[in-house]
């Protein structure tokens, strides 16, 4: 990257004040490009702020994923992904702009992909993981309220309108998750296998806390394809060098979210309060 600012003696191409507005978005994509001559893949990026902001995964994202995915050039991607989840319809058709962009995508998780991001994390080849990487269940909730409690709440206890709601999302986000491990990383497994992945995953029997933490070694026993790398490896070091920049610049830029990739980048500003 020589001739990239500030890695030279020179001036950058931008003007002075147009460069200082961007730099925290140029020094990002420079570590971007870093980390894909490392691996040979091509890096797109979907981070939320999970601990100052009340960013999910909803309707608007699949716009700046479309931006994103349609700038990639050789197909074989790498999505660095970090949220604590949100609604599955959305979680579906972002699932399904993956699938149609490529045929070769892992999913690196350097903090946390939890409930519907962890259905996101299904859709690729792989998931790379580090000792700091956590996934989660994929019970879907209610206004707060696990789905699977209200399907088995006592008789005449539920509305009967929340109870077919409550059941039809459960069979969505299940339905999604095996569709994507049957034709993704667990194609070599029978269905009977998949299914009882899924079924961990997805009710309360295995993991009863929908916050239950799934590290790299617990997801290898789920049958996932994980790639688990030490904390002192070159590319994981960039890999969370790049996740603290996105934390950093989140904060104190007030994003909720960043889609970014070494040469699209696209914000979106968190929601302030009004009371």
């Amino acid at each position: 990257m020589a001739d990239c600012f500030p890695r030279t003696s020179g001036t950058p191409n931008q003007s002075p004040l147009y460069w200082v507005q961007n730099k925290d978005r140029y020094l990002r994509q420079l570590l971007i490009k870093d980390i894909e001559a490392l691996t040979g893949r091509e890096l797109v990026v979907y981070f939320t702020d999970c601990d100052n902001t009340d960013a999910q995964i909803d309707q608007s994202d699949d716009v700046a994923f479309h931006e994103l995915l349609d700038k990639t050039q050789n197909k074989v991607i790498d999505l660095l992904l970090e949220t604590n989840g949100g609604y599955t319809d959305a979680t579906e058709k972002i699932c399904s702009l993956l699938r149609q962009a490529t045929s070769d995508l892992r999913v690196i998780v350097p903090r946390r992909a939890k409930s519907n991001g962890t259905v996101i994390a299904l859709c690729g080849k792989s998931i790379l993981m580090g000792i700091q990487s956590e996934l989660g269940p994929i019970d879907p909730s209610l206004s707060g309220v696990p789905a699977e409690f209200i399907v088995n709440a006592p008789h005449g206890t539920m509305n009967p309108i929340d109870l077919q709601y409550a059941n039809s999302v459960r069979k969505q986000t299940r339905k999604l998750a095996k569709s994507l491990l049957i034709s993704g990383m667990m194609s070599s497994f029978s269905e009977q296998e998949i299914n009882e992945t899924v079924e961990k995953l997805a009710t309360k029997n295995h993991y009863h806390s929908h916050g239950s933490s799934i590290d790299a070694d617990e997801a290898s026993r789920l049958n996932l394809s994980i790639e688990k790398l030490a904390p002192d490896d070159d590319l994981w070091k960039k890999i969370w060098l790049l996740r603290t920049m996105y934390q950093h610049d989140c904060m104190v830029n007030g994003y909720s979210k960043l889609f970014e990739g070494n040469f699209v980048s696209s914000a979106v500003v968190a929601k302030r309060s009004t009371s």
